[in-house]
């Protein structure tokens, strides 16, 4: 296994960890950091390990991080026009 790969198998486990624990800021600081964190360690693993890998590991932040991903839907989807 190379070591992209087990970096972002420990981001993963830190991730859960991380959501076991309250926060007064529903995670959101924390999320930013496994953010900053995680793009860095997908780039790698998709250089080295290829796309199949680096898919399944967005798919897997995806299911960690998936709040910012529906608040980031709802800024980026159009609203309907108000008359």
């Amino acid at each position: 296994m190379s070591w992209p790969l087990v970096l972002a198998f420990l981001w993963l486990i830190a991730a859960n960890v991380i959501a076991m624990f309250p926060s007064r800021d529903n995670h959101w600081r924390n999320a930013y950091a496994l953010i900053a964190i995680g793009v860095p360690i997908l780039g790698l693993v998709t250089w080295q390990d290829g796309p199949v890998w680096g898919m399944l590991l967005l798919l897997g932040a995806a299911s960690v991080l998936r709040w910012p991903l529906v608040y980031l839907w709802r800024h980026l989807s159009p609203r309907p026009q108000r008359r």
